[in-house]
């Protein structure tokens, strides 16, 4: 009978538990800053392989390379350094790629 008196726990949703997180500590702007890193070298990767985005290509495969290295350093959990370093390695590739075809500056 005592399950009933007590008050229900309320779940976060489904959004706020990525499963980035980890020690029962949420990492709010560690996991922000390892989804913008992903999403950047994504986006700098796929920018590289079209000629015509080569500056596109260098400029966010190079803000991808270092935000991903601040990324990495303020990291707190090994699911955010391993997407951390994804996102860095499609930097890096999305970067010499815009270099290769044409480089920074239209």
């Amino acid at each position: 009978m005592s399950r009933a008196t007590r008050p229900t726990r309320r779940r976060a949703p489904t959004f706020a538990r990525l499963p980035l997180g980890g020690g029962g500590e949420p990492h709010p702007l560690e996991n922000g800053l390892s989804l913008a890193t992903f999403a950047v070298g994504l986006l700098a990767f796929v920018c590289g392989i079209f000629t015509a985005a080569h500056v596109a290509a260098s400029w966010l495969g190079l803000i991808g390379f270092w935000g991903g290295f601040y990324s990495q350093y303020v990291s707190a959990t090994t699911p955010e350094r391993a997407l951390n370093v994804v996102g860095i390695v499609a930097s890096f590739v999305g970067v010499a790629l815009g270099v290769y075809h044409g480089g920074f500056i239209p």
